[in-house]
C-alpha cells in the first residue's frame, strides 16, 4: 500500500500545482458595463453594413454606409451603397431623403421601427441608461471579452414588429445589432465598427453571423 502511494503521489501533487495556479475565471458581465463602455458622446460616427434577409431575395440584401449622432438630440442613417439615402430622425420625426425626390418628413410614432432605432441605437451611443430601461427589458451575458446584451422591446406597437434586438461585442466594441422580427423571426443583422470593415471579406451570410459573433473574416 505504502507502495502505491509513493506511486500515486506525483499525480495528486501535479493536480493540486495546476490548481493552485489556474487563472481565476472571468466574472459575467453586467449590462450596466457593457453601456457604460460603448456610450459614444455626441458628436459621434461609425461605418455599418447592414444585412436583411427575406424569403423573397435570392441572396440578403447587403447595405452600406454610415450612422452619424452630430449633437444629444440627433440620429442619421445614411446608405451609400447599393442606393443613396439619408435617414435623420429628430424630434419625433423622421426626415428621408433620396437623390431626385422631395424630402419626405413623419412622426415617428408611424413607424415603430424607426423610433425603436432612436430609442435604441440613439440611446446606446449617448449611453442614456434610463432611457433604454424604460423602453426594454436588459439582459446581459457573457464576459467583459465577449459579450451579448440582449434588449426585448416593453413597447406593444414595438414588440409587434420587433421580437427582440440583441448586441454583440468584444471589450469596449460594439461590433453587432441583431434585431429579429415579430412572426417570421427574420433576422437583420447591422455590422459597426470594426466588424463593418471586416465585412468587406465576408461573401455569405454564415461569415457575416460570425463576424458578429467576434470570429475574424476568412
Amino acid at each position: 500500500m505504502r507502495d502505491r502511494a509513493k506511486r500515486l503521489a506525483p499525480t495528486w501533487l501535479l493536480l493540486a500545482s495546476a490548481a493552485t495556479f489556474a487563472a481565476p475565471a472571468e466574472p459575467p458581465v453586467e449590462a450596466d458595463w457593457i453601456l457604460a463602455k460603448i456610450a459614444r458622446p455626441a458628436p459621434a460616427r461609425t461605418p455599418f453594413v447592414e444585412v436583411r434577409g427575406s424569403k423573397l431575395l435570392k441572396s440578403p440584401l447587403r447595405l452600406a454606409g454610415e450612422y452619424r449622432r452630430p449633437d444629444a438630440d440627433t440620429l442619421v442613417r445614411e446608405v451609400r451603397s447599393p442606393y443613396a439615402e439619408t435617414t435623420t430622425l429628430r424630434a419625433g420625426e423622421a426626415t428621408i431623403e433620396r437623390a431626385g425626390q422631395s424630402p419626405r418628413t413623419f412622426p415617428l410614432s408611424r413607424v415603430p421601427e424607426l423610433a425603436g432605432l432612436q430609442n435604441s441605437f440613439g440611446a446606446l451611443l449617448g449611453g442614456d441608461h434610463a432611457s433604454l430601461q424604460a423602453h426594454y427589458r436588459l439582459q446581459a451575458d457573457g464576459t467583459r471579452q465577449r459579450w451579448t446584451l440582449t434588449m426585448t422591446p416593453k413597447d406593444a406597437a414595438l414588440a409587434s414588429k420587433v421580437q427582440s434586438i440583441v448586441l454583440n461585442g468584444r471589450g469596449a466594441e460594439l461590433r453587432c445589432i441583431q434585431t429579429r422580427a415579430s412572426g417570421n423571426g427574420e433576422t437583420q443583422r447591422t455590422l459597426l465598427a470594426g466588424a463593418a470593415q471586416e465585412a468587406a471579406k465576408a461573401d455569405d451570410a454564415a461569415a457575416l453571423a460570425a463576424l458578429c459573433e467576434g470570429a475574424p473574416a476568412r
